[in-house]
């Protein structure tokens, strides 16, 4: 299953997928382009340096959100891209490139949907004193981290915690998570029934998703 991911900062989340395309551990998923809307982000360095394809849509240099998805789309196409991986891809997307991959873009988001959604998880799990916080990896709707959920983990909230304590240790989480819904997602052992996810079974050597 080719692989496009979609990227906007720092790029660790992509990091975590390569890394594990290199050890081997993303089963039939094959990373096979990288795009941003942002020039000069750190993750395209991070698909260089990986020797990977990557392209540019500057959402700046659309009129609309369309215009800028059917950018996305062709882009995506062009490298026959069958999954779209959001990581840390910071712009919601319309139903132009929902509708040409259905059931085929998933995200991860930095909170324990469907509470947090939005750009600031982090900060108002940690605002609002939770005593649990975590991410989620979900596919993508027309709303903002609406979509499916998939799997989730959980990080305990400790009462010596700033935000970026919390947000270091639930970044550690989405590395362990993401890929492995992506693998999961590749070798079809995740089945999205209406609004429900069911992820059938655990790939050899590898550990359960863990759902909330």
């Amino acid at each position: 299953m080719n692989v496009g991911v979609l990227v906007s900062g720092s790029g660790t989340n992509l990091q975590a997928l390569i890394d594990r395309e290199k050890r081997k551990e993303l089963g039939p998923a094959k990373l096979t382009v990288v795009g941003s809307n942002v020039p000069d982000c750190s993750a395209l360095a991070r698909a260089r340096l990986a020797g990977l394809p990557i392209f540019i849509a500057d959402h700046r240099d659309h009129a609309d959100r369309p215009s800028f998805d059917r950018a996305l789309v062709e882009a995506l196409r062009a490298h026959q891209v069958d999954l779209v991986v959001l990581a840390g891809f910071m712009r919601v997307l319309s139903g132009e490139l929902l509708d040409a991959f259905p059931g085929r873009v998933v995200n991860i988001h930095p909170a324990l949907l469907p509470a947090f959604p939005g750009v600031h998880g982090v900060r108002q799990a940690y605002d609002a004193a939770v005593k649990i916080a975590g991410c989620t990896v979900h596919f993508v709707d027309r709303g903002v981290d609406t979509g499916p959920i998939i799997a989730q983990a959980a990080v305990p909230v400790l009462d010596e915690d700033d935000d970026e304590a919390l947000r270091a240790r639930i970044l550690a989480e989405e590395h362990r998570l993401l890929p492995a819904v992506v693998r999961a997602v590749a070798e079809r052992r995740v089945v999205l029934e209406g609004r429900r996810v069911r992820v059938l079974g655990t790939a050899p050597g590898t550990e359960p998703l863990r759902t909330l």
